[in-house]
Formats: C-alpha cells, structure tokens, sequence
C-alpha cells in the first residue's frame, strides 16, 4: 500500500546544486495520493471548531483550499509582498537561501478566529513562523500548522513548536 511520501519524488539540484527538492506536484497530479494527503492532513484535527484555513504561498493554496472545502470554512491566502490587492499587514522573515516578505488581508481574519495554517513544506519555519505572526497580530487562534513533508534536520518544527503551535506533518525526509 502506497504511503504519501510514496507520491512524491525528488530533483536532484534543483533550484541550487546540493539541494533535492521534494516535489509534491506528482503528489497533487496523483488523485489517490491527493485525497490521502488531504485526508491525513484533516484526521488531527476533525471535531476541533476551525474558522478558517490559511495557505502559505504557494502550495500551501492548493491544499489549504481543499483543506477548507472539506471542513467548509473559509480560506485565506498570506501571499508574498504585494501580491494582494486590498490592505495588508507584512512580515519579513529569512528563507533557506535569501529573505522574504510575507502579507494577509488586514480583515482576512478576525480577533478570536480558529486558524489552521497549511503547507506543503516545513523547511527552516520562517514561513510558517512569518504567517503565525501575521495572523496573531489580527487576533486569530492557530490550532495547528498541517504540513505534508518536514525536512527534520533544518529545524523547522522546532521552531514553530517553540512558539507554543502544533505541528502535524505526514512525513519527513533527511538531509537537504
């Protein structure tokens, strides 16, 4: 029986020599792999009362609106800077190789929301931690951040675990 890490597949140095990139568009492609995924995704957190979910760019959307269609409840996206078109609050936080800016809606979310924020990756956590900060700035309550793979040994689920947040991911893969 095929497992979701199954699915997805790997590239070799890609976008930079020395890194393998775990690809889930086969995951996605797959309709069987893909119902898994958001299944899994969903099983921690059934029964809990959820407001919203909320995709991190740019994965994140795909499975996040998928992800609120079963619970439904609404989605929002945090997308990267100046990528939405009304007001917005930003976060800057450091990528892998680089920096970035993150924003959301500044009404996307309301004090006292239930928020679950899904992605597709938990690498270092900055984007995930940039979102967390966001959407606590706005007043929401995450209940979780659901991701399908972590890459254990960058120290991402460390990170947004230290921030007193859940992490529920459906597998992992070692090294870079």
């Amino acid at each position: 029986m095929k497992t979701v890490k199954d699915y997805i597949r790997t590239i070799v140095d890609f976008p930079h020599e020395g890194i393998m990139f775990r690809d889930v568009t086969t995951l996605f492609a797959d309709p069987r792999g893909f119902r898994m995924a958001i299944d899994q995704l969903l099983h921690p957190y059934a029964g809990q009362p959820i407001d919203k979910v909320v995709g991190l760019e740019a994965r994140g959307f795909i499975l996040g609106g998928a992800i609120a269609h079963q619970l439904s409840v609404g989605f929002v996206p945090i997308r990267k800077k100046g990528k939405l078109p009304g007001t917005t609050i930003s976060q800057d936080y450091t990528l892998e190789y680089g920096e970035a800016i993150v924003e959301i809606h500044d009404d996307a979310v309301q004090p006292g929301e239930k928020v679950l924020v899904v992605d597709d990756l938990l690498a270092t956590g900055g984007t995930a931690e940039a979102g967390i900060k966001l959407l606590e700035r706005l007043g929401a309550e995450i209940i979780g951040v659901a991701v399908v793979i972590d890459l254990p040994d960058l120290g991402g689920r460390t990170k947004i675990e230290s921030l007193g947040v859940d992490v529920h991911t459906l597998c992992a893969f070692d090294g870079l």
